[in-house]
């Protein structure tokens, strides 16, 4: 059995862990990123992987800086190193270490969404497929070799939670398919073709805010491109509003986009920039929770007013 280094931090990797872990590799060592802050109170909070890799008896290594700090990696001895979203770069002494290399999980069709987003941007960008692959890393971010991919559809239901549980699940499957026939040299190393590379970059505060410019369609995507984590927003009278659900309308409204044109028991109807409406059902006003628009309209549907448009103040 070949010594493994696995590295990984998020819920998405625990699943790979446990995989790894219930197929009887020997895992010499879990590395993932230092604990950090969380929440308004600012508990120390460790990362997923650490606490799977502890509830699983395995050590644990949590160096702030990989690029400087990681002897002890390799007196671990690895003859092969799997990371699957861990968060920081490989030094190349790492790359170079192991018999067999170091592979990847990656949450995407490589080339397409390469970098640490790519759940989202599959979303986001309206695919209807977007996958696995299994790759060598590089130095270069995303750019190794290929040895093995799955695709996953994508519904137009589908959120980032459920395609991160989906893409999980699919990404521990096929490594556990694909490291025997890795560890027979069995596999054959595809290259990348780097004309058709496209980019998923972490997620900044302008992506999250919505355009009620563009076309019903996309605004849809981004609602549930960005849910549950970190959310779309929009401002309503110059309040941050968060936006978490939304459906597809059927109606075409003669109003500026982002007019708020119709408000429902349920919902209220927001105009797009193709002049589709589209029907905000979940909401999260300033400083207050989630909630269902009929609740946040129980009180009163003034709280939501017919006429509004919303990030009126951003447009001027």
């Amino acid at each position: 059995m070949k010594n493994i280094v696995f590295m990984g931090t998020p819920d998405f990797s625990v699943p790979i862990l446990q995989q790894l872990h219930e197929a009887h590799y020997d895992i010499a060592l879990v590395v993932t990123q230092p604990d950090r802050p969380k929440g308004r109170k600012k508990v120390m909070t460790a990362p997923p992987v650490k606490k799977e890799a502890e509830r699983l008896g395995l050590p644990v290594f949590q160096p702030e800086q990989l690029k400087t700090d990681y002897q002890k990696i390799i007196d671990a001895k690895p003859d092969l190193i799997v990371t699957a979203a861990y968060g920081q770069i490989l030094p190349l002494a790492l790359l170079d270490f192991p018999s067999y290399g170091c592979i990847n999980v990656h949450a995407s069709l490589l080339p397409e969404l390469r970098g640490g987003a790519p759940i989202h941007y599959a979303i986001i960008e309206g695919k209807k497929k977007t996958g696995v692959t299994i790759m060598y890393m590089a130095e270069k971010l995303d750019a190794g070799d290929i040895l093995t991919q799955q695709e996953v559809e994508i519904s137009l239901e589908a959120d980032v939670e459920s395609l991160h549980n989906s893409l999980s699940e699919v990404g521990s499957e096929l490594l556990l398919e694909t490291l025997p026939k890795l560890l027979n040299h069995e596999l054959e190393r595809i290259p990348q073709d780097e004309e058709k590379a496209t980019f998923a970059p972490n997620i900044t505060r302008e992506v999250e805010r919505i355009d009620w410019q563009k076309p019903q369609q996309t605004i849809y995507d981004l609602i549930r491109g960005l849910r549950p984590w970190p959310v779309s927003f929009t401002t309503y009278k110059n309040k941050i509003m968060k936006i978490w659900t939304s459906v597809l309308g059927e109606t075409y409204y003669d109003a500026a986009p982002g007019e708020i044109v119709a408000v429902e028991d349920d919902y209220f109807v927001v105009a797009c920039g193709d002049g589709l409406g589209i029907k905000i059902t979940e909401i999260q006003p300033a400083g207050k929770k989630r909630m269902f628009v009929k609740d946040y309209l129980r009180g009163s549907k003034e709280r939501i007013q017919l006429g509004v448009i919303l990030d009126e103040k951003d447009k001027e």
